[in-house]
């Protein structure tokens, strides 16, 4: 028997807007070495799989949350009402809401990972500071130096 694919499959992405990282050489006052989040997104996904165990822990509610964001749009379409141009925004951007919390209050530290809390974290290296590695520096969140990285997720379908 033979089978026919109609259509294209839909696939959820987790991942990061590429912008650069920035160390400035305290002498020169230039930039001596550039990163950007997605070298530090592939860097924590390999050393931690943090998106992978946030995807994990998270699973049904991302999915509820899916489908009640497609059940909306439908019923705005049966009823009359514009269709929205993207109808998985609203979901787009709760999965992104509930990441960033899960950085910032520490939940991904309670997930398992091993390493976590990071030494970083536990040594309060914040280079957002001006002394960055001052031991008088308060604890931070595992995997929240700059914010660059968890201000930079996204979730897209493709």
């Amino acid at each position: 028997m033979d089978t026919i694919s109609v259509g294209k499959r839909l696939v959820l992405h987790l991942g990061v807007i590429i912008q650069p990282y920035r160390s400035v050489s305290r002498s020169k006052k230039r930039i001596v070495r550039a990163t950007d989040t997605g070298q530090v997104a592939q860097w924590l996904e390999d050393k931690y799989a943090l998106m992978e165990t946030f995807f994990d822990r998270y699973g049904a509610r991302i999915g509820e949350a899916y489908a009640n964001g497609f059940a909306g749009y439908l019923e705005n379409i049966l009823s009359g009402a514009p269709a929205s141009s993207d109808p998985f925004g609203q979901a787009n951007s709760q999965v992104e809401i509930w990441f960033r919390n899960a950085i910032a209050t520490q939940e991904a530290e309670h997930w398992g990972i091993p390493g976590t809390p990071t030494k970083a974290a536990l040594m309060g290296v914040n280079h957002r500071l001006k002394h960055p590695y001052r031991r008088s520096n308060p604890r931070r969140p595992s995997f929240l130096d700059t914010g660059l990285y968890m201000g930079n997720f996204k979730v897209w379908w493709d």
